[in-house]
């Protein structure tokens, strides 16, 4: 496919990383994944890391799928890629109690499909606005929802870790799957963890989507994400797509 893609991680200020990031790209479709793990210790960079190792082994069998009915195939294949998560915990007490954020992108020719759990964001920009974000399972999306805070309030709100939804294995939380128009030429995508959206401006995310960004512009706003933080700064996860 013709795309340019760069991806960054980074464990902030915090002692251990537990996001996790992964890609395909292919002369038939493209899959771009971003997991924040949830938990505490090692559970969640376990859970983050295991979602996304799980979508890449059962990859080969679903994407061949994609034409039937993709929305459908794609909350089976996220399903699936559960089933592997719980295969690699080697304790099913610990994989009960290890949870993840997710969102996945997939692109082919025909359209983009997204999956989302949590507050980890894909955007569709073009060079003009952001076209769509996913919209976070959580509390601050919801008072966003209901007109009480505004969209520049939801990194710093007191709730802004309080999520409604996660992936676990025990899939008591179903992912958030839609379909769209197919990627435009010049169009970029966006996939992040909240420890890079929670300190960039509306603005500065649009600076990603003009011609001339690109892998530096990338890192130059990862960087400010974490100086933002003022020493307190989350994991900052982020993958960058480009249709060209």
């Amino acid at each position: 496919m013709a795309l340019e893609f760069y991806q960054l991680t980074s464990a902030g200020d915090r002692a251990s990383n537990q996001d996790y990031m992964a890609h395909i790209i292919n002369d038939d479709y493209a899959l771009f994944l971003v997991a924040d793990g949830l938990g505490g210790y090692s559970d969640g960079e376990k859970a983050s890391r295991f979602f996304c190792l799980g979508m890449l082994k059962v990859a080969e069998a679903f994407s061949k799928r994609m034409i039937e009915n993709p929305e459908a195939v794609l909350g089976a294949w996220i399903d699936a890629a559960i089933d592997e998560m719980a295969n690699l915990f080697q304790s099913d007490e610990i994989s009960k109690h290890a949870f993840t954020t997710c969102v996945c992108l997939y692109i082919d020719k025909h359209s983009v499909l997204t999956g989302h759990c949590g507050d980890s964001r894909i955007y569709r920009m073009n060079s003009k606005q952001i076209l769509w974000r996913t919209e976070d399972h959580s509390i601050p999306q919801q008072l966003l929802s209901a007109g009480k805070i505004a969209e520049q309030d939801m990194g710093l709100h007191p709730e802004q870790n309080q999520l409604t939804r996660s992936i676990n294995v025990l899939k008591k939380h179903r992912p958030e799957i839609k379909k769209y128009p197919a990627i435009e030429p010049g169009e970029t995508f966006l996939l992040c963890t909240d420890g890079f959206w929670e300190h960039v401006k509306q603005p500065e995310l649009l600076q990603l989507a003009q011609p001339a960004s690109g892998k530096t512009t990338l890192a130059k706003l990862a960087q400010l994400t974490v100086l933002r933080a003022h020493g307190g700064s989350d994991n900052v996860t982020v993958q960058w797509v480009r249709c060209f």
